[in-house]
């Protein structure tokens, strides 16, 4: 199919949705077409930058009327560039942001193009916050529909543990809201089943009272990461649920706050967040950390929630080349921190790294067919992430990360965090889901009979 629609075709989006229409050789579709992933380079038929749920259900409509791929874009964060299509029609959610906060209720109603610095910053005024993220300009849209998780997992669950509803655009033009008691059957499946059911407009998420945390970086040289590594594999799930370390890999940012000696070092790193007070964050984490070995670099400290939610954002803008991939994890064991020791060695860049999430806690007191989100069992979820702004780099990013993927799989489970997949094959859209892939299919054929939604780790519509 051509890139290009015909004058009147265009026209008539245009005529249907109040927003602005794109297309090539618009004076700023170039930079429109653009997401977070500078790897990803595609050019869409147009682009309807939708301002309410009235244009989400034009745009809806006209692809469903001319047959065009649609790609649904939320903060155009996805690593594998799911929020945008060749020869197709983008639906850009990003005009869509406003936050409301309901502090009484604890509740917040998010539309599906605001960043995760949106709803932190608008819940923040109120001393309160829900489980979603580490990077602020990640969409919550996105992140939403694959889990959710983040710094506040441990003690409060997953972003969908704490979904109370969301207003969907369905691939007939209906409009619905599903929760507990309306449309159930879609409730459970957006709550990890990503964007194959329809346009998520809204959503709205559970608050929790969470302010002033304390935490930051603790950085050790690599010459002790194994050592650190055993301490953390056996800690982290034993410790309350007060405390969330996640565990890293990395080369030391050349910039402030980090000391000009520790500058370009490759190191690990624990970043943690405690919602408890700071005498109990020492007792409990920081104390026995300090006495594994060391640390090079000791950051942690008192601080706004929000402060620690965006500390990395600088280190992680727009536009440089991604690749990713990701695996649950229950066990570390010996030969896999040896593997892990060989790839940290060799990190490719600067920006590139492996983090293992924490998602026990509170995550693990949710059945594993409560919600589309299967992997209930595990104790971590794995990305290891090559990132580097250069695009000569691009192959030596992806050759890393896949070869040290593949050196850590056979210790991991088959499948992987939803949000951290690459397109890497059916086999692992099913593996993700395991024993729930067979029930989403079920929904799929409901709500989604003709896969009009398929520019996403599909799931097909079946019996």
């Amino acid at each position: 199919m051509s890139t290009v629609l015909d004058e009147p075709q265009l026209q008539l989006l245009r005529q249907r949705v109040r927003g602005d229409v794109l297309a090539p050789g618009d004076a700023t579709y170039d930079a429109a077409r653009q997401v977070y992933n500078a790897m990803i380079d595609r050019r869409p038929a147009a682009l309807a930058r939708c301002r309410t749920v009235g244009d989400v259900i034009a745009a809806v409509g006209f692809a469903r009327e001319t047959g065009l791929d649609v790609a649904i874009r939320g903060g155009g964060h996805n690593g594998a560039g799911l929020g945008t299509v060749d020869s197709g029609l983008v639906i850009d959610l990003g005009e869509m942001n406003g936050v409301r906060i309901d502090p009484e209720r604890r509740l917040a109603t998010v539309e599906a193009g605001a960043l995760l610095g949106d709803l932190d910053h608008a819940a923040h005024a109120f001393g309160l916050a829900t489980p979603a993220g580490i990077i602020s300009t990640t969409g919550v849209a996105g992140l939403t529909l694959g889990g959710g998780h983040g710094y506040l997992s441990r003690k409060y669950g997953m972003t969908i543990d704490n979904l109370v509803s969301a207003d969907v655009v369905l691939a007939d033009g209906s409009f619905v809201t599903a929760d507990e008691d309306r449309h159930e059957d879609l409730f459970w499946a957006l709550r990890g089943g990503g964007g194959n059911f329809g346009v998520v407009t809204s959503f709205t998420l559970r608050l929790h009272p969470v302010s002033t945390i304390v935490g930051g970086p603790m950085l050790w040289s690599l010459d002790d990461a194994g050592a650190v590594l055993r301490w953390y594999r056996e800690f982290q799930p034993a410790v309350s649920d007060d405390v969330y370390g996640f565990f890293a890999f990395l080369t030391v940012p050349p910039a402030p706050p980090f000391p000009e000696d520790l500058h370009r070092k490759r190191m690990c790193g624990i970043v943690w967040c405690c919602t408890c007070s700071e005498r109990e964050a020492e007792e409990l984490a920081f104390a026995p950390a300090r006495k594994v070995a060391r640390p090079a670099l000791d950051g942690v400290q008192p601080m706004p929630y929000p402060m620690l939610q965006s500390a990395f954002d600088a280190l992680y803008p727009r536009g440089d080349q991604w690749y990713w991939r990701g695996d649950f994890v229950r066990d570390v064991p010996d030969e896999a921190v040896t593997r892990h020791l060989e790839f940290a060695e060799q990190l490719p860049s600067l920006q590139s790294t492996m983090h293992l999430y924490p998602v026990d806690g509170a995550v693990q007191r949710v059945g594993s067919d409560a919600t589309a989100f299967s992997y209930r069992d595990a104790t971590w979820s794995q990305v290891i992430v090559g990132v580097d702004h250069d695009p000569a780099s691009a192959s030596i990013l992806r050759d890393w990360t896949v070869a040290y993927w593949e050196a850590l799989h056979p210790f991991n489970e088959r499948g992987g965090y939803v949000n951290f997949l690459m397109d890497e094959g059916q086999d692992r859209v099913r593996a993700t889901y395991r024993g729930n892939y067979d029930r989403l299919a079920r929904v799929k054929a409901v709500y989604d009979p003709g896969n009009l939604f398929h520019v996403n780790q599909n799931i097909h519509p079946g019996a």
